[in-house]
């Protein structure tokens, strides 16, 4: 049965050196939570305090009800998928998925019965004979990840389980990732620093950095409004823009000006996603030349200077659209709505 879990005011360091202060969210039962940052962040380190990896200087973790704070990790029915998978080598898959049911002493009929339905979960029925060494990246994911759901966890932790992967299975492995969660309707907790993976799996996020929450969301709700500029760069490319907002909501910096913009008045950080803004002719809006151009498949990227503003712009790509060519001058118009206003 899936429990949710709560991390309160959690505190913990290594001597001198904070790694978490004073970190505090809730993920629901039947979520998928992500935790995203750059490394040191300490996203990792508080997924293995949640697994019994480690004892907070100060704070609680609870599953379900029950504070697990100082429990062991065989005490707290979780399972950890890791990213090197730990597969044992000299075992077949069968053997690797079934090693944490021997541990309970379990007898060999249910065993059996619920390595085999583990296997055909995630597709590997097939392969029960086979060594890891024997399997593709993938193929080794999924035993890790069948030998942690046949236990039936209360929680299943991710630490960054597809960073061994080329990209195009990346991007499969995680649709079968949400898909076998949503099919076991078990909590899940993923730990990453590829926004990509955390936009495509979680239903929200945790965003990390030196040791503390700097927002938690929906995917579209950190992109969209962010809450500060680590945020806003972090996912996703973002254009940040120092200037001052002026009585009237007019917002002010070198080389360009903005109206209506919903902020107090005084200095102020905008920030802009780059296809939010949209190309026309030297007088619709931020006279800009343009500096680059990339042709990146799906859009056009262009690095504009606008005064001392340098200004990102990504156009989608249709087929026989007029290019701006570099060194060309162009407007660039921005939709209020579009803008937000920073910490």
């Amino acid at each position: 049965m899936a429990r949710g879990v709560t991390i309160d005011h959690v505190t913990f360091g290594y001597g001198a050196t904070p790694v978490l202060e004073d970190v505090s969210l809730d993920v629901a039962r039947g979520q998928f939570f992500a935790f995203l940052g750059p490394s040191g962040s300490g996203k990792t380190t508080l997924l293995r305090l949640i697994a019994g990896f480690g004892t907070p200087t100060a704070g609680r973790i609870l599953i379900g009800e029950r504070d697990v704070t100082r429990l062991p990790p065989w005490s707290r029915n979780v399972g950890m998928v890791f990213q090197s998978y730990a597969l044992w080598p000299h075992m077949n898959v069968r053997k690797n998925v079934a090693f944490g049911l021997e541990r309970r002493k379990l007898s060999r009929t249910e065993i059996d019965r619920k390595v085999d339905a583990a296997l055909e979960l995630v597709g590997l029925s097939a392969f029960a004979e086979r060594r890891p060494a024997q399997l593709s990246g993938g193929q080794q994911q999924r035993v890790a990840l069948a030998r942690t759901v046949v236990i039936e966890p209360e929680v299943l932790l991710l630490d960054e389980p597809l960073s061994n992967l080329d990209a195009r299975l990346r991007v499969e492995m995680r649709v079968e990732l949400r898909q076998l969660q949503r099919k076991l309707g078990i909590t899940a907790i993923y730990v990453t620093h590829d926004q990509e993976d955390a936009n495509a799996v979680a239903d929200s996020i945790a965003v990390l950095d030196q040791g503390r929450i700097q927002q938690i969301g929906t995917p579209i709700e950190l992109y969209d409004r962010p809450a500060n500029r680590f945020v806003a760069t972090f996912l996703g490319t973002a254009n940040l823009i120092e200037g001052t907002i002026e009585s009237g909501g007019r917002f002010v910096s070198d080389g360009i000006a903005l109206a209506d913009i919903a902020g107090t008045t005084g200095a102020a950080c905008i920030s802009i996603r780059p296809q939010d803004i949209s190309v026309g002719p030297p007088d619709s809006g931020i006279a800009a030349r343009i500096a680059e151009r990339e042709f990146l498949g799906n859009i056009t990227r262009y690095h504009t200077q606008a005064g001392v503003q340098s200004i990102v712009v990504d156009v989608p790509h249709r087929r026989g659209a007029p290019v701006h060519e570099v060194g060309e001058t162009i407007g660039l118009i921005v939709p209020p709505s579009q803008i937000s206003v920073l910490k």
